[in-house]
């Protein structure tokens, strides 16, 4: 006769399983007492061995080890190995700094910082500029280069200084933390917290990314979000369409792991002074 136990803490359990033609029997009980009989009857002997494979399947589920005497202890089944997780894309393509690539990007970012409070044309020059500068690094972090250290911190800064000293749009700074790696936006969206004057939309950005609970998810739905297809060089309603599709099963299956939804999360954002974000909000779900 075959015999499992379950020893765990206060737990010490046996249980045995028999078959007598169409009648399924187990005893069970404490280990080291008599325990309990009980029998069960089947219409033929294949539906109590049935019976019979699924209860020692169970045990074995329960944690229960089989130690029949001169036959190995045998535990559950290990469970089948998890789906793994489909991976973001790259955002940008590998490349490897060299100190021309470095100088450009840093002259680049300085030449836009020098253009803030210009005329908006100029602005968007200069950001997408440096946007192909820092594009040719591979996805650095600026902070790891002092190069590019203090003047990409400047530039994060004044996405939320005041607007008499010339602020740098919400979405050419997105841009531009696009070609970066994600701690660099990370410690953006800290800076714009703090800003003693918010700036609604990138304090929204900024409280998503603690929302979402992924960096580099909030990164690109920031993005998302800051875009204005229409726009000289932006892309069209139907690029951004295509990009959101790709990016929002990740985005999904975030929230749902945390026991949220995006209806939940794009609904706790608050873009009533930003026209533009609550368009885009409406087309998370579209």
């Amino acid at each position: 006769m075959r015999r499992f136990e379950f020893v765990e803490g206060s737990s010490s359990k046996f249980w045995e399983p028999e078959l007598k033609g169409n009648t399924f029997i187990v005893t069970f009980g404490r280990i080291g007492t008599a325990g309990q009989r009980r029998e069960k009857a089947f219409a033929d002997e294949a539906g109590a061995r049935k019976e019979y494979e699924k209860k020692v399947a169970e045990k074995l589920r329960e944690g229960y080890l089989e130690v029949t005497e001169g036959g190995a202890a045998e535990a559950a089944p290990a469970p089948p190995p998890a789906p793994k997780k489909a991976e973001l894309p790259r955002r940008v393509p590998a490349a490897t700094p060299t100190p021309e690539s470095l100088k450009a990007a840093a002259e680049a970012l300085a030449a836009l910082r020098a253009r803030l409070g210009w005329r908006s044309w100029e602005v968007t020059s200069r950001a997408r500029r440096a946007k192909r500068a820092l594009r040719a690094l591979g996805g650095v972090d600026p902070a790891a280069h002092s190069e590019l250290a203090g003047t990409f911190t400047a530039l994060m800064e004044r996405v939320v200084a005041p607007k008499q000293d010339g602020r740098l749009p919400l979405r050419h700074a997105l841009a531009l933390l696009g070609e970066l790696d994600v701690a660099a936006f990370t410690r953006a969206a800290e800076v714009w917290l703090a800003a003693p004057d918010a700036v609604p939309a990138a304090t929204t950005v900024a409280r998503q990314a603690s929302a979402l609970g992924q960096p580099e998810l909030a990164l690109r739905m920031g993005m998302l979000l800051a875009e204005r297809p229409g726009q000289a060089g932006a892309p069209s309603e139907e690029g951004w369409s295509k990009r959101w599709t790709r990016l929002r099963p990740h985005v999904e299956e975030q929230l749902s792991s945390s026991g949220g939804s995006l209806a939940t999360w794009a609904q706790s954002i608050d873009a009533s002074k930003d026209a533009h974000l609550a368009s885009r909000l409406a087309r998370l779900e579209a």
